[in-house]
């Protein structure tokens, strides 16, 4: 079974910018790659997904012009740049990978979990 694995998170100032990866363990076939993330006491929220294969995006309204999803297809990798993080953006960031066509934004639609990073932001 494949596996994705986040790295890339850690703590930053406010204003500051971090980058994060998912690495797949193997190629494998999917059409929606997406980032959600989950801050204590609160539910998982849709951030980003991109469309394998033609790196159409969508983006949670609070990260739009801040973050950028991006693919590496030899690498079979995804990544999520952060900029101008606020504090409110701090919570484990989880990638998934989804079967459909379209790019979900409900986290039940997703088949294939990573563990997630922490991505903690003070102010």
């Amino acid at each position: 079974q494949v596996q994705l694995v986040e790295s890339g998170g850690g703590l930053v100032q406010a204003g500051g910018s971090l980058r994060l990866s998912c690495a797949a363990s193997r190629t494998f076939v999917t059409f929606v790659m997406g980032w959600f993330r989950q801050a204590p006491g609160k539910e998982r929220e849709f951030v980003a997904g991109i469309r394998w294969s033609d790196g159409d995006t969508d983006y949670a309204d609070s990260v739009k012009g801040r973050f950028t999803i991006s693919r590496d297809s030899a690498k079979n990798t995804v990544y999520l740049q952060m900029n101008s993080l606020k504090p409110e953006d701090t919570a484990l960031y989880y990638c998934a990978a989804d079967n459909s066509f379209f790019i979900e934004t409900t986290s039940r639609e997703y088949v294939t979990w990573g563990q997630g990073t922490q991505v903690t932001v003070s102010s």
